[in-house]
């Protein structure tokens, strides 16, 4: 059971990881386009692109903030074999199941290793 909560956990970690630079890379790429677009637009048409901008700009920060942080926290936990680290991933697990196909994948994962650690130690 230990060998898949290693597993579980640098799946976590390298997940973790991938959406951070994703994050990144979408804050770069939604600054660019909407600097762009107020070159670009109309004076009458800016509030818009603005209020548009500043709702759009706060959503990787908030993604990496409310999902890849926990998640790496939960990896390093489940590594370093931290009791709470479990829980902590079960409860991401369920969150990425309606993260289709790879999130889901991940989730079930998740809960199954979460059920066997409950059983094996029902069992003891």
């Amino acid at each position: 059971m230990e060998s898949h909560k290693k597993i579980l956990g640098i799946v976590y970690i390298v997940t973790a990881i991938l959406q951070i630079f994703i994050m990144v890379l979408l804050a770069v790429f939604l600054t660019t386009i909407f600097s762009f677009a107020m070159s670009q637009a109309d004076p009458e048409d800016v509030p818009v692109i603005e209020f548009v901008s500043s709702l759009l700009r706060y959503l990787p920060a908030c993604v990496i903030i409310f999902i890849s942080i926990p998640s790496l926290v939960a990896g390093v936990g489940l590594l370093t074999q931290q009791k709470w680290a479990l829980i902590l991933a079960l409860v991401l697990g369920c969150l990425k199941l309606f993260s289709f196909p790879i999130g889901t994948a991940i989730g079930v994962y998740t809960i199954w290793v979460y059920a066997e650690d409950q059983r094996l130690s029902k069992q003891l």
